[in-house]
């Protein structure tokens, strides 16, 4: 990040007639470029999202999946769930590794979501913008080279032990200085000139296959061809004066609006946003709604539980079940996972967001031979256990980390905003929502509060409650003295995530920020 750049990330950007926030400066540049010349913001974080798959490779990519929510400017939400399914002739014999080819099980839906999201914006917001001109920003990152980021120097770094293991990986990804992926620049000319069917139906197809089948992986031709977007309702908690929505099953979508649905028995606003008891309230809130999140499946093969587990006396019962001076033990399983938040808002009011995700970093670590496309390892997210809930089936959807997320107010968008981070990402949402909501605070001054993040992560296999240490001493302590097994990590460490928020005030005001955790910010018009 440049001088410039981190000046700029210390300030909520502002705007009246547009908004873009993503984790990467060229992502959020290239979706501003099109709410400038007019498109919305559908179509600004195509672009930005493209743009991003190829200078955030590590967190996503063409390989991967996304989850969308958006919404028009009286409120009219949906959620586009581009998840893929896992892969018809695969049956997993024991345990599924968390890399390399046997985690390679399911399909990736993230350039069919171009599609879904660009016929609705066509349909329903006006939307002209072209697929060509949409990509043209990635294809020139890819074929003409873009800096690394430190986030990839971090987590190239991270994985440089293992990374031996994967096949294609060491031709493509660079740890520093200058990346260029001519090949990757292919796959996404072909897209463009072809379409994003062409990823599924076409000759990039068949590549992606025998890439694919070459290092060993189960996806097939029938499989690509079969993977599709999928619309669906919202689900949907009131918090306060502020409508909350999230995407439904097999997201954890539900997750985060349960933590929110137990802080309401809480009554957090009137705790010090920088005290040990309110973080401790959230952590508890946490862990009572994270004991549900084995309910959580395919709706497809498993039905929805969102109703169960949002229901009022469910909830109101959760909270009354926590002690504000004992914290719950707390030995559940960690899930890891990383993924980028982009958002936008454009001249009209109409919002939208998108996680997109390989979901671990470097996904499954496998590139689809000569097609530059790294592939996501998310059949890892599976039990081998078939009578398990979320039990490996062919043409199932795994249980879902990615959960974007909508507000509402007086009918209208008023909050749109997501973060990295898989079992972080409930976690790092709520904290965010009641820094926003119950307290007040602006997107940036939100993003900078410090982080928890209970249970295991990539560096530290204990089930502790990390806190980022700018909380202080004091405050670990207090928490400490509750019966919270803590340990520090450092102060904005990237184990905290990549989160973003954009704010529309009720005089159309939009302000906004990316986390200065990330390599990005928000740029407004």
């Amino acid at each position: 990040m440049t001088a410039a750049s981190r000046q700029t990330a210390t300030a909520n950007a502002q705007g009246s007639r547009g908004m873009v926030t993503t984790p990467h400066w060229l992502a959020s540049h290239a979706g501003a470029k099109v709410l400038a010349r007019g498109g919305n913001a559908i179509e600004a974080l195509v672009a930005a999202g493209a743009a991003l798959s190829v200078v955030y490779p590590h967190f996503c990519g063409l390989g991967g999946d996304a989850v969308w929510m958006v919404s028009d400017e009286q409120g009219q939400a949906t959620s586009f769930l581009g998840i893929g399914q896992a892969a018809i002739s695969a049956a997993p014999a024991g345990s599924i590794p968390v890399r390399g080819p046997a985690s390679t099980l399911t399909t990736a839906a993230f350039v069919d979501s171009w599609d879904a999201l660009l016929a609705y914006s066509m349909k329903n917001w006006n939307g002209i913008e072209s697929l060509p001109n949409l990509l043209a920003d990635a294809i020139d990152f890819a074929e003409n080279g873009f800096d690394v980021s430190p986030s990839q120097t971090f987590w190239f770094d991270f994985r440089a032990r293992e990374m031996a293991d994967w096949p294609g990986f060491a031709d493509v990804f660079r740890r520093q200085g200058r990346q260029r992926q001519p090949a990757l620049a292919r796959s996404l000319q072909a897209i463009a000139t072809y379409g994003a069917r062409e990823f599924y139906e076409g000759a990039l197809a068949a590549r992606i296959v025998r890439g694919l089948a070459a290092a060993g992986s189960p996806i097939g031709l029938a499989d690509l061809a079969a993977t599709r977007t999928r619309a669906a309702k919202p689900i949907a908690l009131d918090y306060g004066d502020t409508t909350l929505l999230a995407p439904p099953p097999p997201t954890q979508g539900v997750t985060t609006l349960g933590i929110m649905g137990v802080l309401k028995g809480l009554n957090v606003s009137t705790l010090p946003p920088d005290s040990p008891a309110y973080y401790h309230a959230l952590v508890e809130a946490v862990k009572q709604a994270f004991l549900d999140r084995h309910l959580i499946a395919d709706p497809d093969f498993t039905g929805d539980a969102s109703a169960t587990l949002l229901d009022p006396a469910r909830l109101a019962a959760k909270a009354a079940a926590i002690d504000p001076s004992a914290a719950l033990a707390w030995p559940q399983v960690y899930r890891n996972g990383d993924t980028a938040l982009l958002a936008a808002v454009d001249s009209a009011g109409r919002a939208a967001c998108v996680l997109q995700s390989l979901y671990f970093d470097w996904g499954s670590g496998v590139v689809a031979g000569d097609t530059g496309i790294l592939w996501q390892n998310r059949g890892a997210a599976f039990s081998a256990d078939p009578a398990h809930l979320n039990g490996y089936q062919p043409g199932k959807r795994p249980f879902y980390t990615l959960n974007p997320g909508l507000a509402l107010k007086d009918g209208r968008p008023h909050m749109v905003y997501g973060t990295q981070g898989a079992d972080g990402q409930p976690q790092t949402l709520s904290l965010l929502l009641s820094l926003l909501i119950d307290h007040g605070l602006d997107p940036l001054a939100a993003l900078s509060q410090p982080r928890f993040l209970l249970g295991r992560t990539f560096s530290d296999s204990r089930d502790t409650l990390k806190m980022e240490d700018h909380i202080g001493a004091a405050c670990l302590s207090v928490l400490t003295d509750l019966g919270h097994e803590v340990s520090a990590i450092s102060s904005f460490s990237p184990l905290g995530g990549q989160a973003g928020v954009i704010h529309i005030a009720a005089d159309g005001v939009i302000s906004a920020a990316h986390d200065p955790r990330s390599d990005g910010g928000a740029i407004g018009l």
